[in-house]
């Protein structure tokens, strides 16, 4: 039956769906695991990295991106997709500045480059954008944000979420651990533990995760930082995770 109408975009079924929509998102089920977590003094990120070979030379991240100072995405999907998105929202941001002097607020942001996704769901002859973002961001008004955006458009804030490959499983374990006064260590160890669970891969170490932290230094500036190899290994060594991979070889 959906062979009738998954050929258009814009074609709905009986059922009211959109099958080019929903399988956009089931390709994103398909890419390595991104998460997200909110914590008192700023915003964790997470991502799977997943290398294609040893001779590949990496200089920098894939999947999390800086947008400006106070806002950063990790993505799981389609690279290219997201490279093009991305690319819009830098100049989103840009130009918001350039005309109020003053750094554009992340939802704002948020639903501008979700309104770009939701027309490419509506007109004929695109195809929706196979990538979703968990942004994270701050400003004046609401403070440390966590969002999440899909390809149909929709998008909303998360104290802490998943998306990517075996994101069901994750979300249940950050259900169960998450409190609302979590710091950004402990939001480190939350992440280690859930990613040790969902990950296909068989060990553990900075090699297969990267983090990203955005939170304010001693001068009060909102940054995104890269959280150091070493210290994501001495995380992992600290719970316990290195020894119980090395245990089960």
């Amino acid at each position: 039956m959906a062979r009738r109408y998954d050929s258009r975009t814009t074609i709905f079924s009986p059922e009211g769906r959109l099958y080019q929509v929903e399988y956009a998102m089931e390709a994103i089920s398909h890419a390595g695991i991104c998460l997200g977590i909110l914590a008192k003094e700023g915003v964790l990120l997470g991502v799977e990295k997943k290398t294609p070979s040893k001779l590949l030379e990496v200089t920098n991240s894939e999947k999390i991106y800086k947008i400006d100072d106070h806002i950063g995405v990790a993505a799981a999907g389609m690279t290219a997709d997201a490279n093009t998105l991305i690319n819009f929202s830098r100049i989103v941001a840009q130009r918001h500045f350039l005309t109020y002097q003053e750094a554009m607020p992340v939802e704002q942001l948020v639903r501008r480059v979700c309104d770009r996704k939701q027309g490419y769901t509506q007109f004929g002859g695109l195809r929706p954008y196979g990538v979703s973002f968990l942004w994270a961001g701050w400003d004046d008004q609401l403070g440390f944000q966590l969002l999440q955006s899909d390809p149909s458009g929709n998008y909303g804030g998360w104290k802490a979420t998943a998306i990517g490959a075996n994101n069901q499983a994750a979300q249940s374990i950050l259900k169960q651990d998450y409190t609302d006064d979590i710091s950004l260590d402990e939001a480190l160890k939350l992440s280690l533990k859930v990613l040790s669970k969902s990950m296909d891969s068989t060990t553990l170490s900075s090699e297969k995760v990267e983090f990203y932290r955005l939170s304010k230094d001693a001068s009060g500036q909102v940054g995104m930082v890269m959280i150091a190899d070493k210290d994501v290994d001495a995380a992992i060594d600290a719970a316990g995770l290195a020894k119980q991979e090395e245990a089960q070889q």
